[in-house]
Protein backbone atom coordinates (compact mmCIF):
# COMPACT_ATOMS: atom_id res chain seq x y z
CA UNK A 1 0.00 0.00 0.00
CA UNK A 2 1.11 3.53 -0.71
CA UNK A 3 1.91 5.42 2.47
CA UNK A 4 -0.73 8.07 1.82
CA UNK A 5 -3.21 5.97 -0.15
CA UNK A 6 -6.81 7.16 0.04
CA UNK A 7 -9.71 4.73 -0.38
CA UNK A 8 -12.74 6.69 -1.53
CA UNK A 9 -16.22 5.18 -1.64
CA UNK A 10 -19.20 6.26 -3.72
CA UNK A 11 -22.48 5.48 -1.95
CA UNK A 12 -26.16 6.01 -2.65
CA UNK A 13 -29.30 4.11 -3.49
CA UNK A 14 -29.64 2.17 -6.74
CA UNK A 15 -29.71 4.25 -9.91
CA UNK A 16 -28.17 7.43 -8.52
CA UNK A 17 -25.28 7.74 -10.99
CA UNK A 18 -22.41 6.21 -9.01
CA UNK A 19 -21.26 3.78 -11.69
CA UNK A 20 -21.52 6.40 -14.43
CA UNK A 21 -19.31 8.80 -12.47
CA UNK A 22 -16.94 5.95 -11.59
CA UNK A 23 -16.54 5.24 -15.31
CA UNK A 24 -15.75 8.92 -15.92
CA UNK A 25 -13.15 8.80 -13.13
CA UNK A 26 -11.58 5.81 -14.90
CA UNK A 27 -11.46 7.83 -18.13
CA UNK A 28 -9.59 10.52 -16.22
CA UNK A 29 -6.96 7.99 -15.16
CA UNK A 30 -8.09 7.11 -11.64
CA UNK A 31 -8.01 3.50 -10.46
CA UNK A 32 -11.53 2.31 -9.63
CA UNK A 33 -13.18 -0.85 -8.36
CA UNK A 34 -16.59 -1.59 -9.89
CA UNK A 35 -19.69 -2.58 -7.95
CA UNK A 36 -19.44 -6.21 -6.81
CA UNK A 37 -23.17 -6.95 -6.75
CA UNK A 38 -23.63 -6.98 -10.53
CA UNK A 39 -21.02 -9.74 -10.82
CA UNK A 40 -22.67 -11.75 -8.02
CA UNK A 41 -26.12 -11.31 -9.61
CA UNK A 42 -24.92 -12.36 -13.06
CA UNK A 43 -23.21 -15.48 -11.68
CA UNK A 44 -26.43 -16.45 -9.88
CA UNK A 45 -28.49 -15.86 -13.02
CA UNK A 46 -26.16 -18.14 -14.97
CA UNK A 47 -27.13 -20.82 -12.43
CA UNK A 48 -30.85 -20.10 -12.97
CA UNK A 49 -31.42 -17.90 -9.90
CA UNK A 50 -33.07 -14.70 -11.13
CA UNK A 51 -32.80 -12.61 -7.95
CA UNK A 52 -30.38 -14.19 -5.49
CA UNK A 53 -30.87 -11.37 -2.99
CA UNK A 54 -34.61 -12.00 -2.89
CA UNK A 55 -34.34 -15.79 -2.68
CA UNK A 56 -31.25 -16.10 -0.44
CA UNK A 57 -30.48 -12.68 1.00
CA UNK A 58 -27.92 -13.87 3.53
CA UNK A 59 -25.94 -15.89 0.96
CA UNK A 60 -26.04 -12.94 -1.46
CA UNK A 61 -24.85 -10.57 1.27
CA UNK A 62 -22.08 -12.92 2.37
CA UNK A 63 -20.86 -13.03 -1.23
CA UNK A 64 -20.96 -9.22 -1.41
CA UNK A 65 -19.10 -8.90 1.88
CA UNK A 66 -16.42 -11.26 0.62
CA UNK A 67 -16.13 -9.38 -2.68
CA UNK A 68 -15.91 -5.97 -1.04
CA UNK A 69 -13.33 -7.21 1.45
CA UNK A 70 -11.28 -8.58 -1.47
CA UNK A 71 -11.51 -5.20 -3.17
CA UNK A 72 -10.31 -3.43 -0.03
CA UNK A 73 -7.35 -5.79 0.36
CA UNK A 74 -6.54 -5.52 -3.36
CA UNK A 75 -6.61 -1.73 -3.07
CA UNK A 76 -3.99 -1.89 -0.35
CA UNK A 77 -1.64 -3.69 -2.75
CA UNK A 78 -2.05 -1.02 -5.44
CA UNK A 79 0.54 1.68 -6.04
CA UNK A 80 -2.00 4.44 -6.74
CA UNK A 81 -2.49 7.13 -4.10
CA UNK A 82 -6.22 7.40 -4.81
CA UNK A 83 -8.54 4.40 -5.20
CA UNK A 84 -12.26 4.78 -5.87
CA UNK A 85 -14.76 2.06 -4.95
CA UNK A 86 -18.37 1.74 -6.11
CA UNK A 87 -19.89 0.99 -2.69
CA UNK A 88 -18.10 -0.13 0.46
CA UNK A 89 -18.32 -2.84 3.08
CA UNK A 90 -20.92 -0.97 5.23
CA UNK A 91 -23.35 -1.07 2.29
CA UNK A 92 -23.81 -4.78 2.98
CA UNK A 93 -25.23 -4.42 6.47
CA UNK A 94 -27.14 -1.28 5.43
CA UNK A 95 -29.03 -3.35 2.85
CA UNK A 96 -29.61 -6.13 5.37
CA UNK A 97 -31.06 -3.57 7.77
CA UNK A 98 -33.26 -2.18 5.00
CA UNK A 99 -34.65 -5.65 4.30
CA UNK A 100 -34.96 -6.40 8.04
CA UNK A 101 -32.82 -9.50 7.63
CA UNK A 102 -30.71 -10.87 10.47
CA UNK A 103 -27.01 -11.21 9.77
CA UNK A 104 -23.92 -12.37 11.67
CA UNK A 105 -21.95 -9.86 13.75
CA UNK A 106 -19.00 -10.27 11.36
CA UNK A 107 -20.80 -7.93 8.91
CA UNK A 108 -20.58 -5.00 11.32
CA UNK A 109 -17.15 -6.06 12.61
CA UNK A 110 -15.71 -5.90 9.09
CA UNK A 111 -17.36 -2.52 8.53
CA UNK A 112 -15.55 -1.26 11.63
CA UNK A 113 -12.24 -2.94 10.76
CA UNK A 114 -11.85 -1.84 7.13
CA UNK A 115 -11.95 1.95 7.14
CA UNK A 116 -12.28 4.24 4.14
CA UNK A 117 -10.93 7.77 3.86
CA UNK A 118 -13.71 9.63 2.08
CA UNK A 119 -17.37 8.90 1.38
CA UNK A 120 -19.17 10.62 -1.50
CA UNK A 121 -22.94 10.30 -1.42
CA UNK A 122 -25.22 10.32 -4.46
CA UNK A 123 -28.81 11.21 -3.53
CA UNK A 124 -31.72 9.53 -5.28
CA UNK A 125 -32.50 11.43 -8.47
CA UNK A 126 -35.68 10.46 -10.29
CA UNK A 127 -34.58 11.96 -13.62
CA UNK A 128 -31.72 9.47 -14.00
CA UNK A 129 -33.12 6.45 -12.14
CA UNK A 130 -33.55 3.36 -14.33
CA UNK A 131 -33.99 -0.34 -13.77
CA UNK A 132 -32.31 -3.15 -15.70
CA UNK A 133 -31.51 -6.85 -15.50
CA UNK A 134 -29.48 -6.43 -12.30
CA UNK A 135 -31.15 -3.32 -10.84
CA UNK A 136 -34.79 -4.01 -10.12
CA UNK A 137 -35.39 -1.45 -7.34
CA UNK A 138 -37.94 1.28 -7.95
CA UNK A 139 -37.17 4.95 -7.35
CA UNK A 140 -39.09 4.73 -4.06
CA UNK A 141 -36.93 1.74 -3.07
CA UNK A 142 -33.84 3.80 -3.88
CA UNK A 143 -35.00 6.59 -1.55
CA UNK A 144 -35.60 4.14 1.29
CA UNK A 145 -32.34 2.24 0.77
CA UNK A 146 -30.47 5.55 0.68
CA UNK A 147 -31.67 6.32 4.22
CA UNK A 148 -30.22 3.04 5.50
CA UNK A 149 -26.92 3.69 3.70
CA UNK A 150 -26.57 7.13 5.26
CA UNK A 151 -27.41 5.67 8.68
CA UNK A 152 -24.85 2.86 8.34
CA UNK A 153 -21.99 5.18 7.38
CA UNK A 154 -23.01 7.85 9.93
CA UNK A 155 -23.10 5.27 12.72
CA UNK A 156 -19.50 4.40 11.79
CA UNK A 157 -18.57 8.11 12.16
CA UNK A 158 -17.87 8.78 8.50
CA UNK A 159 -18.11 12.31 7.18
CA UNK A 160 -20.39 12.06 4.15
CA UNK A 161 -19.89 14.48 1.27
CA UNK A 162 -23.02 14.99 -0.85
CA UNK A 163 -22.45 15.09 -4.60
CA UNK A 164 -24.78 17.68 -6.15
CA UNK A 165 -27.05 16.88 -9.07
CA UNK A 166 -25.59 17.82 -12.42
CA UNK A 167 -24.06 16.40 -15.55
CA UNK A 168 -21.67 13.47 -15.31
CA UNK A 169 -18.77 15.86 -15.89
CA UNK A 170 -20.01 18.28 -13.22
CA UNK A 171 -20.41 15.50 -10.66
CA UNK A 172 -17.03 13.99 -11.52
CA UNK A 173 -15.31 17.38 -11.31
CA UNK A 174 -17.01 18.06 -7.97
CA UNK A 175 -15.44 14.90 -6.56
CA UNK A 176 -12.00 15.64 -8.03
CA UNK A 177 -12.10 19.24 -6.79
CA UNK A 178 -13.23 18.06 -3.34
CA UNK A 179 -10.18 15.81 -3.06
CA UNK A 180 -7.89 18.83 -2.81
CA UNK A 181 -9.95 20.17 0.10
CA UNK A 182 -10.51 16.89 1.94
CA UNK A 183 -7.24 14.96 1.60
Amino acid sequence: MQKNQQKIVLIGGPGTGKSTVLNKLKEKGFFCFDEVSREVILKAQEKGIEQLFLTEPLLFSEMLLEGREEQYLSAEKRKENIIFLDRGIPDVHAYMNYFKTDYPSIFLEKSKHYKYDLIFHFSPWEEIHTTDNERYETFEDSINIDTFLIDAYSELDYKIINVPFGSVDERTNFIINSLACEL
